[in-house]
């Protein structure tokens, strides 16, 4: 076990290293990291770069030969990467209005023996998901009209054979023009004849929004597992699930992994105190209980695609007035700090009791883990040799693999003010910066999220590597961190706070 970990984590360390000296020795007219405007790819020529991920950059082009509209060019960062393939295979058996079109794809081959895929899909103009919400402070009423087109568009996935598998809110934008929403990176996905890319014992995907059956399989593995976890359209339903509970209340579920704290929330008595209705009261009864039906622990309890879908619309259609009420004012409070993340439910334990025994006689004990950092919390003896690696990378491209089509929006987003640390985000320092909290005696952090790295405390950031130091982080094995500091002492004469550091 000890050897396979090791492994894996050489293998991680090497494609990084590979990946490094790829950019900085390839010329920019060669490199499809930097690409300058007007270099022709097939029929295309480039206008601006728009966005990156671990596997492929985003631009903005339009035809070589000045044919009027703008696309969107997905170009591969590495040589030969099978995902793009995959990716436009399962795009062009797809036709949905909430679908980017798949446009053109070839190969680009700067140089004799070097070959990048691309692909040319639909521009999608307009924000994310969770943004257009904050903006617009949709209704019940038209959050189920969304979620409907949203269940239309797996549905035509499913049908062609596909899965989707990382359904959240960045990979859903909503058109400006008409609030039309489009399910986007596809990079992802899975069709049917399509050869396995990963030897992940799950696939690419973003841990907050996996399925409970997804967890149950991971977890009761003492080691990794022969065969990877193989997903079916309940998981796409699930991590819809997930995206319209934070959609309608701005929080993630509440934790439900067997040796966290918040597994208890799970138990079926205690489902009803945490619904979408109980933590916002403006949604409306129908909305919160097709959100709890996405959010089933028995997948079968989910339904289809369609199924949810005519359930959505249903809905819409027969909602009274109350429907109409915006479900965000915008004087919803909003976490505290200077890098807030979004945060869980949070209901009163009951009082303690051995809740290990009691879960897995209720049959939780692979509840899904839905934290904001999206770390994968199992205790040292249970946890598999290589499941921090295996998380950590996958993690990492779960949002942004085959170019993380969560940029498939028009401009940029204007530049950020500098912040305080800016001048040092780049990489993770060697020892803890100064106030930063330090673990305890044994080893540990303490709250839900933060690990331990350099000595220090820290929390991931859910942002682009690209954005990382414009959010004041620092880059540490392909993702953003962000120091954790240590209360400041009182100013009164009164006794000071214990201090964390050892």
């Amino acid at each position: 076990m000890a050897l396979e970990s090791d492994y894996l984590a050489s293998s991680l360390r090497v494609r990084r290293a590979e990946r490094v000296t790829r950019d900085f020795m390839e010329p920019d007219h060669l490199n499809p990291a930097n690409l300058p405007p007007g270099t022709r790819i097939g029929p295309w020529c480039l206008l601006e770069q728009c966005g990156r991920g671990a596997n492929g950059v985003v631009y903005q082009a339009q035809r070589v030969d000045g044919t009027p509209g703008v696309v969107a060019l997905k170009l591969a960062l590495h040589p030969g990467d099978a995902r793009f393939l995959r990716e436009a295979e399962l795009l062009r058996r797809l036709r949905h209005p909430a679908v980017p079109r798949l446009l053109d794809h070839g190969d680009w081959q700067p140089r004799e023996g070097v070959s990048y895929a691309w692909l040319v899909m639909e521009w999608v103009e307009g924000p994310s998901l969770y943004a257009w919400a904050q903006a617009w402070r949709p209704s019940s009423r038209q959050v189920l009209r969304l979620l409907a087109q949203l269940a239309r568009a797996l549905e035509a996935t499913h049908a062609a054979g596909g899965l989707h598998r990382d359904v959240k809110g960045d990979n859903i934008r909503v058109r400006s023009t008409d609030a039309q929403p489009f399910l986007l990176d596809f990079g992802s996905g899975h069709h049917l004849g399509a050869a396995t890319l990963t030897l992940h014992p799950f696939p690419p995907g973003t841990p907050p929004y996996r399925s409970p059956e997804a967890w149950r399989f991971f977890l009761r593995a003492r080691k990794p597992p022969a065969v990877a976890y193989a997903p079916g359209p309940a998981d796409d339903l699930f991590a819809l699930g997930v995206t319209a509970y934070r959609l309608v209340t701005e929080k993630y579920p509440p934790s439900a992994h067997p040796m966290d704290d918040d597994a208890w929330l799970w138990r079926p008595e205690e489902l009803a105190h945490w619904t979408a209705r109980v933590c916002n009261p403006r949604c409306i009864p129908e909305l919160s209980a097709l959100v709890a039906r996405l959010l089933s622990p028995l997948p079968e309890a989910r339904g289809s695609a369609r199924e949810v879908a005519e359930a959505l619309e249903q809905a819409a259609r027969n909602a009274g007035r109350e429907a109409d009420v915006p479900l965000l004012t915008g004087e919803e409070p909003r976490p505290a700090g200077l890098f807030p993340l979004p945060q869980r439910v949070t209901v009163r334990p009951p009082p303690r009791v051995a809740r290990w025994p009691r879960l897995a006689a209720a049959g939780l004990a692979g509840a899904l883990a839905l934290s904001a950092g999206g770390l994968l919390r199992v205790s040292r003896s249970e946890e598999p040799a290589a499941a921090h690696l295996v998380e950590e990378e996958e993690s990492r491209d779960g949002g942004t693999v085959a170019l993380g089509d969560s940029v498939l929006t028009a401009p940029v987003e204007p530049e950020r003010a500098p912040s305080v640390w800016s001048s040092i985000a780049v990489n993770l320092p060697s020892k803890p910066i100064p106030g930063q909290r330090r673990p305890d005696a044994r080893g540990r952090c303490p709250g839900k999220v933060q690990v331990v790295i350099n000595g220090g405390c820290w929390t991931k950031l859910p942002v682009d590597l690209k954005d990382c130091a414009d959010w004041g982080g620092f880059e540490y094995r392909g993702a953003c961190y962000q120091p954790v500091m240590t209360p400041p002492r009182p100013a009164t004469s009164g006794p000071a706070a214990p201090d964390d550091s050892p």
